[in-house]
């Protein structure tokens, strides 16, 4: 059984024993959070609701985003009609054909990443695994810079990436203003390097600076300014940050599964060895082979995003319930995703339960759905797929002796403490 989030870290009203409890009672319950009566969900077909069906009648909550300090005003935005119009700016160049043109580019980056390793030198994996989604994040967004820039920028991402995971999303925690402040600094650090690099090459020809010359030379949304130069950079570093901590955490999960599955390692690699007309790398695109299974597998039992929370614009009906407007109402991806009505056994780590197994409704939902799923999924499972073949096919990882990661529930659901031993294969 994979390690579940430690309780003592969670405050009372959403420890995972009591939200498990909540799968076999009513589909919708009340819970308080932050002293704030909220309504639980946990019918995957309700789920789908709030997200797709109607949608229109939810918008954004605060509940679980305290002190945020990344962009608002863009894909964040919480007007729906802002959203859409940097969702659309961004989609060109995150669709099928624009990910496989930075393969190679992703390739580069992870193969770099386990030459750097050394033979028996302990690894924080979480850390490395930053930098690597930070540096392949990068130069998508930017194109090439200078090796020294690169680095910096590199670090800085890869620290603002740690302290996002860390945060607590609720709770006394939450509001602290010491880890406020590392989060204030870090996003600072990244941002300065990074703003004199966006003002110095606004119309970069680079092709992978598209999405970036598309955002400085916006018109903006047709009921709306277009974003300053200040608000790009803030954009910038939120998509850097969340491409970033959520592929690393995911990587990490799977890193670790590797060490404890033995034969779904042996299955990996075999796998990752067939040399012509690869399998899917993403779902839905043809039949799933063994990597693509292990990688759903591992994002069911570890999906980064874990909880979510929407607020009611207009009175709803949701299931039997009636919501008046401004109801807050929470769901959370982990438990979706070991609902026994949905998945046999869901607490045991089994990649060929996708040989048979079709997500239905939101029973799946490792980067959300409808309007404001993740807009970057493709990228993810090209890039996980990628770092996944370096790593694997070049070291096999053990845990450090003496360690006992465990899962850590923050703003990512990412594992505490993970060092692992390289032996080269």
């Amino acid at each position: 059984m994979p390690p579940t989030p430690r309780d003592a870290d969670r405050p009372e009203e959403l420890r995972f024993s009591r939200m498990e409890r909540l799968l076999g009672g009513d589909p919708v319950s009340t819970v308080t959070v932050d002293g704030t009566r909220a309504r639980f969900v946990t019918d995957p077909e309700l789920v789908r609701r709030i997200l797709v069906t109607d949608a229109r009648h939810y918008g954004k909550s605060e509940l679980l985003q305290k002190a945020r300090v990344l962009s608002k005003s863009g894909l964040l935005a919480p007007d729906d009609a802002r959203h859409r119009h940097y969702r659309r700016l961004a989609h060109p160049h995150l669709r099928a054909a624009a990910v496989t043109a930075h393969a190679p580019l992703m390739q580069d980056v992870a193969r770099a990443t386990a030459a750097s390793w050394r033979p028996g030198q302990p690894l924080d994996i979480q850390a490395a695994m930053c930098r690597a989604a930070g540096r392949i994040a990068l130069h998508t967004l930017l194109g090439a810079t200078d090796e020294a820039t690169s680095a910096l920028l590199t670090e800085r991402l890869a620290a603002l990436s740690r302290e996002m995971t860390t945060k607590p999303l609720y709770g006394k925690a939450a509001r602290a203003e010491r880890p406020a402040r590392r989060l204030r600094q870090a996003f600072t650090a990244l941002r300065t390097p990074l703003a004199r690099c966006i003002t110095a090459r606004p119309d970069a020809p680079h092709p992978t600076a598209h999405h970036l010359s598309a955002l400085l030379t916006d018109a903006g949304p047709a009921a709306g300014r277009a974003l300053d130069g200040e608000e790009v950079c803030d954009e910038a570093v939120m998509m850097l940050t969340a491409a970033t901590v959520t592929t690393a955490s995911v990587m990490s999960w799977a890193l670790y599964t590797l060490a404890r599955h033995p034969l779904a390692e042996e299955k990996v690699l075999k796998d990752l060895a067939q040399p012509a007309d690869p399998p899917a790398t993403r779902p839905g695109h043809g039949p799933p082979g063994y990597t693509l299974r292990f990688l759903m597998e591992v994002l069911r039992l570890h999906p980064p995003v874990w909880i979510t929370s929407r607020r009611t614009l207009t009175p709803v009906i949701l299931g039997e319930h009636t919501l008046p407007a401004g109801t807050d109402v929470v769901f959370s991806s982990y438990l979706l995703h070991r609902h026994p009505a949905h998945y046999r056994d869901p607490h045991r780590f089994d990649p060929d339960r996708w040989l048979t197994t079709r997500p239905q409704d939101a029973a799946y939902l490792p980067f959300g759905t409808g309007a404001r799923g993740c807009v970057g999924e493709t990228f993810a499972w090209q890039e996980l797929h990628v770092l996944l073949a370096a790593v694997a096919q070049e070291w096999r990882l053990t845990l450090q002796p003496g360690t006992r990661p465990r899962a850590a529930a923050h703003t990512t659901l990412h594992p505490h403490r993970l060092f692992m031993i390289p032996q080269p294969r």
